[in-house]
């Protein structure tokens, strides 16, 4: 069998399974994701083993230690993604709401439902958690799945996914409601978002060459986000300690995710004082900098920051560090070089975080906060499918609801039109 028909198969039993999906009730659903988790807990031994041997393979590669962080499946991870599932049975199922009801002059009743989205095409990378957080929210929103994780968490992804399927048809999973692409093959990629007809929807989860890779060869709705180029912009009106503290979580906590700083904005007016404290706080966690003209001669030992750096993606212990006059300015910046995804203020002046709030054009703009939170377990949505920088259907974290759409359902009493 070719890998066309290959994924043309997958297609039909996902659309199957999708159509089975649709009428099952919350407490069914939840029953489904209850075995799941139950069965993630009874393979944890083969999950872990699966991925010590990624984790062999992908050093041997040499890939970097962000890249292997997100990789590696801890038992504490593995208890994240169990917790995740009780997370999302505990929340509401969006299917089936009604969203708003209106009575025309003719006597039409219309009635706007929250529905499932269908078959939707999750392609990630590294992340071997994501294999359940998708799937779960996935069925909870009654769609079907297609999951197609990088080659470097192959064994890992296929570990989860086989404990997800055979936990779930113990309580009557549709066979194709879960699949995972087993091939290495990069061309399955193409081929699973070219599936008109069979998919619904395409979320890419990985870095900018696989969204954009993505995006080229769709021909299925594709919803993005391309790179996390997230800032902080320290205001004069800032608490020092609160601003040292925010930076260090945002960078160092884990800097290979998404959601972690790539940027410092600091206000001319504490610079001098600032900087040399932010250099030392995370320069003693192995952060390197690199600096604009007015922050090296701050700090002199900071390498200088090339055009390329402001719109750079690190995913590691690098942090480009700028001077800004003033919040509009840092605005502007952000809005120029960041990618929409999340940027923070830290300042106690009202009318600096207002400026910052309403000027911001990302997905989550926080005040006083780290970035790390946007997150949809921290939002209290649940695991998260992903975080969209588009601002059509879906923005920052995708959860439950953005996993559905709605149709109207229209009750009539013999009603012609004229």
């Amino acid at each position: 069998m070719s890998l066309h028909e290959e994924m043309l198969e997958m297609g039909d039993r996902a659309v199957a399974a999708a159509r089975a999906l649709a009428p099952l009730s919350s407490r069914r659903k939840n029953a489904i994701l209850e075995a799941m988790a139950g069965e993630l807990d009874a393979q944890r031994a083969a999950l872990l083993q699966a991925n010590a041997a990624d984790l062999a393979a992908a050093r041997t590669a040499g890939l970097s230690p962000a890249l292997l962080d997100r990789l590696h499946l801890t038992a504490a991870r593995v208890d994240a993604m169990i917790k995740g599932i009780h997370d999302v049975m505990a929340l509401k199922d969006p299917v089936g709401t009604r969203l708003s009801r209106w009575l025309r002059p003719n006597g039409l009743e219309i009635h706007k439902i929250r529905v499932p989205i269908g078959v939707i095409a999750i392609i990630y990378e590294a992340r071997p958690n994501v294999t359940a957080d998708a799937a779960v929210l996935c069925l909870k929103a009654s769609n079907a799945v297609i999951l197609r994780g990088g080659s470097e968490a192959l064994r890992s992804n296929q570990a989860i996914a086989a404990a997800l399927q055979v936990g779930g048809a113990k309580k009557g999973l549709p066979e194709g409601a879960v699949q995972l692409v087993a091939t290495t093959d990069r061309d399955a990629v193409r081929e699973l978002v070219q599936l008109e007809g069979r998919v619904d929807l395409a979320i890419p989860r990985g870095g900018e060459g696989l969204i954009r890779a993505v995006v080229e060869h769709a021909y299925v709705p594709v919803i993005k986000h391309y790179k996390g180029v997230c800032h902080v912009y320290v205001d004069a009106s800032a608490d020092e300690r609160m601003a040292l503290d925010i930076c260090e979580n945002a960078k160092c906590q884990r800097p290979g995710v998404c959601n972690a700083i790539e940027k410092v904005l600091v206000h001319e007016k504490v610079a001098a004082a600032f900087l040399p404290k932010l250099v030392a706080r995370l320069g003693a966690r192995g952060v390197t900098f690199r600096g604009d003209e007015a922050a090296l001669r701050i700090v002199p030992a900071m390498s200088p920051a090339t055009a390329e750096d402001w719109s750079t993606e690190y995913l590691d212990l690098i942090l480009t560090v700028g001077v800004v006059p003033d919040v509009q300015a840092a605005v502007a910046h952000i809005n120029r070089y960041g990618s929409h995804h999340s940027d923070a203020i830290i300042a106690a002046d009202e009318a600096a975080q207002q400026a910052f709030t309403q000027g911001v054009d990302s997905a989550a703009v926080y005040v006083n906060a780290s970035t790390r939170f946007t997150d949809g377990g921290e939002f209290g949505m649940g695991a998260e499918i992903g975080i969209s920088t588009d601002k059509l259907h879906a923005r920052g974290p995708m959860a439950l609801e953005e996993l559905t759409t709605y149709k109207y359902v229209i009750w009539g009493s013999g009603q012609v039109r004229k």
